[in-house]
């Protein structure tokens, strides 16, 4: 005999330990379900007594005292029949001996032997309860022999009679337990699909917000540096005022175009999207252009001869890279000469480096949520590359990725 598989366990945690129902335990107060059920099992009790007790009154070699006897020992185990949730075992352990004596209880026996069968597992209870039925079966026709029927005829009829009603209560009792398994995986399963959805929307977030501080970090630094420089030198030329107030709007401008074009991932097919073109490595130039113009020194030395050649997933990536790095270079040390170097091949990869030397005297404290480097490394370990960053013995920071790039 083969084990169960796992997947029959999974399928049917329930069954393959037997633990209790919820039924098997009698309910403080009877449902109405349970009163329709109690009371047509009684029924059925009563009518199987009745025709055994008309049975045996008109066989002959009885006394009107059996037969009284016995009338009052099944109307006694009908009665009894009401206890079946309660005392399963002692009900159907009782009923075995009465009607061994009493053919009139056959009937209660029979039903509690049925209720036993459902709530209670077939070891040992069952399986002891029920070999002592099949025994009583056995024995009745010699206590108490039918003169229409024979005995071997009256011990297999009150033999397959109580293994029908033990198998019937064991069926009963299996169905049920294939059910409650079905409704706990049903919830687990609500309970796993609600907790994919939730980490999927968390994901989702933060991918979001990776973006939002990639792409918005940037322009907002060019504000705050313009701005400060208005603030501290407001006698400075009006030519050099009107050029950083042109700088603040075309960054303020241009902040706000991302961030539509980042909410627009956010919104339904059809409800007008921003469509505006996605950087690319093509653009680094503009990116380097833009900020020499906010002020900062950037040498630029890119050795790719085609840069259309770079896919745009990898030219976006490395875009980004160097898009975040000049921006920590613009705050932790302004003034200094950042030098970003781009390189590769088809089927070596892409690699991008920014390194600036330590600033020239004190740099004042700028606030950071210290999440750039990080999401930069998940976005480049997302593409399949990587990224090493940190701080050189003099003071300098650099900040090398590799991202692939297929042949």
């Amino acid at each position: 005999m083969t084990r169960a598989g796992p997947e029959f366990r999974q399928l049917l945690p329930s069954a393959v330990a037997d633990p209790e129902l919820p039924g098997d335990r009698a309910r403080p107060r009877r449902t109405v379900r349970d009163w329709v059920v109690d009371i047509c099992v009684f029924v059925a009790a009563a009518l199987i007594g009745l025709v055994t007790a008309d049975t045996l009154d008109k066989a002959p070699g009885y006394s009107d005292t059996t037969l009284l006897l016995d009338q009052l020992a099944g109307a006694a185990a009908c009665c009894a029949v009401w206890l079946r949730r309660r005392r399963p075992v002692g009900l159907a352990a009782a009923l075995v001996v009465v009607s061994t004596v009493a053919p009139v209880a056959s009937g209660a026996l029979l039903v509690a032997l049925f209720s036993l069968a459902v709530h209670r597992p077939f070891k040992p209870v069952v399986l002891v309860v029920s070999g002592a039925a099949v025994v009583s079966s056995v024995l009745q026709p010699l206590l108490r022999p039918d003169p229409t029927t024979s005995l071997l005829t009256s011990a297999v009829a009150g033999t397959v009679l109580v293994l029908l009603v033990t198998g019937w209560g064991m069926l009963v009792r299996s169905r049920r337990q294939l059910v409650m398994a079905l409704r706990e995986r049903a919830a687990r399963a609500e309970a796993e699909g609600a907790l994919r959805a939730e980490n999927a929307q968390r994901l989702a977030r933060e991918a979001i917000a990776r973006e939002m501080h990639d792409v918005l970090a940037h322009r907002l630094t060019l504000l705050s540096v313009h701005a400060g420089a208005l603030e501290f030198r407001p006698d400075a030329p009006t030519a050099e005022v009107a050029r950083a107030a042109g700088v603040i709007r075309d960054s303020a401008h241009e902040a706000l175009q991302d961030l539509r074009q980042i909410i627009g991932v956010l919104r339904s097919p059809g409800e007008g999207a921003d469509d505006r073109p996605q950087p690319t490595l093509a653009t680094l130039d503009a990116l380097v252009a833009e900020s020499r113009e906010a002020g900062m020194k950037v040498a630029l030395d890119n050795r790719i001869q085609d840069a259309s050649g770079v896919s745009a997933a990898t030219g976006r990536n490395a875009y980004r890279i160097a898009q975040e790095a000049l921006t920590n270079a613009r705050k932790h040390a302004p003034g200094a000469e950042v030098t970003v170097t781009v390189a590769g091949h088809p089927g070596e990869g892409l690699t991008v480096e920014i390194h600036n030397p330590p600033p020239p005297g004190h740099v004042p404290e700028v606030p950071g949520s210290g999440q750039g480097l990080i999401g930069l490394t998940e976005r480049a370990t997302l593409a399949g590359g990587r990224l090493d960053h940190g701080p050189g013995p003099d003071g300098s920071f650099t900040v090398v990725a590799w991202l692939p790039w297929p042949a």
